[in-house]
């Protein structure tokens, strides 16, 4: 899908919520890739009218390439990771990648999606939500043993992913020393780097317990 209009960009321009796990991710996929790019934080009470003119409604993260608008973080993680293609964020054979994006995907229907509902207004629902992400995460320790990285010797999607989750724990009510030693290792080794601490915002920050 394309924003309306003929204006040329030479840039990527990144368009981020301030605090959002799923922005976050893309801002942390352009920085381990180096990519030059404008970035602009969006109140989504007041979006630019560039953007909600190629959206049927207001979604973020969205990347803008030149004449190119997309949104969803997984389409824009793998749009970038062919587009610029090292270092690379997934595997190169096809079966490799496969599993990469099964990966990604059981990260954001396990832990996403429940780490947005332990934030949500809803108590009741919260609470569900933050004792079944509790769970899955205790149960997927010994996971975070397996690499250096996540399922991997080499940090790639499925890290630039996790990695805005894992932070937002303890503002979730979720202490990561409490889930086991390999997430919370995994989780501080990664954290302390500069590379990741450039991707926070303030408002991110704020959120470290």
């Amino acid at each position: 899908m394309s924003p309306p209009g003929s204006r040329s960009r030479s840039a990527l321009t990144l368009y981020s919520a301030l605090d959002c796990p799923r922005s976050h991710a893309i801002r942390f996929v352009l920085a381990l890739k180096g990519l030059p790019h404008d970035l602009v934080y969006v109140d989504p009470r007041q979006p630019p009218p560039e953007l909600v003119a190629g959206m049927t409604a207001l979604v973020l993260p969205a990347l803008v390439e030149r004449d190119v608008l997309l949104y969803e973080p997984r389409i824009i993680a793998e749009y970038l990771d062919e587009r610029f293609p090292h270092p690379p964020l997934l595997p190169s054979d096809p079966l490799g990648r496969a599993r990469g994006r099964l990966t990604v995907y059981r990260i954001e229907q396990e832990w996403l999606l429940p780490l947005e509902c332990a934030c949500g207004s809803d108590r009741s629902a919260a609470n569900r939500a933050r004792e079944a992400l509790r769970s899955g995460l205790v149960e997927s320790e010994p996971l975070f043993q397996v690499a250096k990285f996540f399922l991997s010797p080499d940090i790639g999607l499925a890290d630039c992913m996790l990695l805005p989750i894992l932070w937002r724990l303890p503002a979730a009510g979720l202490k990561l020393r409490e889930l086991g030693a390999g997430i919370d290792a995994y989780a501080q080794r990664l954290f302390n780097t500069p590379l990741f601490q450039r991707t926070l915002t303030d408002s991110e920050r704020a959120l470290a317990g």
